[in-house]
């Protein structure tokens, strides 16, 4: 099959996110299952149609220029820029398929929700559409601080290309039940997970993590990996490792973006505060290559999320075979299985969190079980070849149909 697959966000220009590190897998994982792949990637500044090959992928770059729109200029104006965005994505997507199917044929057109990336597409172009579900605005916004009128219009803009699409994906069961309930979106949504490149992943450049960000190597160490964001829980951080800390010798590490000040303003100042025995770390943003270094070197790995789908901090956590601890938020509870291959708490549960991480500090055994059945169940069935495979035979049936 010839396929393009639609993302803004892909690395290494426009992001490592979630959506992002899905389509730079699934790109590999459908080449190496022998098929024909492109993949049309936004830029950071407005450009023309420009092409690059990775792993027998090629990749196609475009941005338009809303220098002179005045929708944009609008949407800019009265403040709703997760709106803007997603009208920004949907007009260079198109633009940009236009000029790519002047020169190819695609059997199928695959695109994420997120970001309205088929918002001028769906229903408008002679090759079956497809919309992954990754994290619909109409779920997650009201985590953020954001005007309600861009949560509605925001909102609009993705249902619209999910109504109009061939068929839709999920990646997780959790995902595809919230938006046909809460969405309205009545039509079959067949789940298929993300995968990841244990190659890939395993041959990863690497360091040592510890001594680059002076973290004690002979105690246990907790590491959080995501944005510093109350999507993500970190609000339950701030009291389950003040708690933690104050009665063990441990290190608890977090890394990411605090894009809305909460680290610096919120949990520094209370964690100074406390009166621990063991250390905290704020590392910041990581590249690629920092996160996984701190991963392999963790010895627990904790993911408190309110909201999640099939997330790739996870899936890595799990491919470097770290015990976990998570909340049972979204899609967490199918990939973590509770005393299996980690520990799950309730969501938003400070005192099932910590529950959860002392008793995997008190168990080394218990953490070398858990985080060798987590990395058993991505070499089992969350490989990206293997997610290639189920998602090219759902491609099949999409064409067929």
């Amino acid at each position: 099959m010839k396929i393009a697959l639609l993302s803004y966000e892909y690395p290494p220009e426009t992001g490592f996110g979630g959506i992002g590190t899905y389509t730079w897998y699934q790109a590999r994982g459908l080449v190496r299952a022998g098929h024909d792949v492109h993949v049309l990637a936004g830029a950071t500044e407005p450009s023309d149609l420009r092409e690059s090959e990775h792993d027998g992928v090629r990749v196609f770059r475009y941005r338009a220029d809303f220098a002179r729109s005045l929708r944009v200029r609008a949407l800019r104006a009265g403040k709703l820029w997760w709106s803007k965005n997603r009208l920004e994505n949907g007009i260079s997507m198109e633009r940009g398929l236009r000029r790519l199917l002047e020169r190819h044929v695609y059997d199928i057109v695959e695109m994420p929700e997120c970001g309205a990336d088929g918002l001028r597409i769906a229903g408008r172009i002679d090759a079956p559409t497809l919309i992954k579900l990754h994290s619909p605005a109409q779920l997650i916004m009201s985590t953020y601080d954001v005007r309600k009128a861009d949560i509605i219009l925001c909102s609009f803009l993705e249902r619209r290309a999910m109504r109009r699409v061939t068929a839709v994906t999920s990646c997780s069961q959790f995902l595809a039940r919230e938006v046909q309930t809460k969405l309205g979106i009545g039509k079959h949504i067949e789940v298929i997970y993300n995968g990841i490149d244990l190659t890939l992943f395993d041959k990863a450049p690497q360091f040592d993590a510890r001594e680059r960000f002076d973290i004690p190597h002979d105690v246990p160490m907790i590491f959080f990996a995501g944005r510093l964001e109350p999507r993500k829980g970190i609000h339950v951080l701030k009291d389950a490792a003040a708690r933690v800390l104050a009665n063990h010798e441990a290190a608890f590490v977090f890394a990411g973006d605090d894009m809305f000040g909460y680290a610096e303003k919120e949990m520094k100042p209370f964690l100074d505060a406390q009166d621990l025995r063991g250390t905290y770390h704020f590392l910041g943003q990581l590249d690629l290559a920092g996160v996984r270094s701190c991963l392999r070197q963790a010895d627990i790995f904790v993911i408190p999320s309110l909201w999640e789908n099939c997330p790739y901090s996870c899936l890595e956590a799990m491919a470097a075979g770290r015990a976990i601890v998570a909340s049972d938020a979204g899609g967490l509870p199918e990939l973590i299985e509770h005393d299996v291959s980690g520990l799950v708490a309730a969501t938003e549960d400070v005192t099932g969190t910590v529950d959860c991480l002392e008793r995997l500090l008190a168990d080394a055994d218990l953490r070398r079980r858990c985080g060798d059945a987590a990395r058993r169940s991505v070499e089992e069935s969350l490989t990206d070849v293997h997610i290639a495979e189920q998602s090219a035979a759902y491609y099949a049936k999409v064409i067929a149909h």
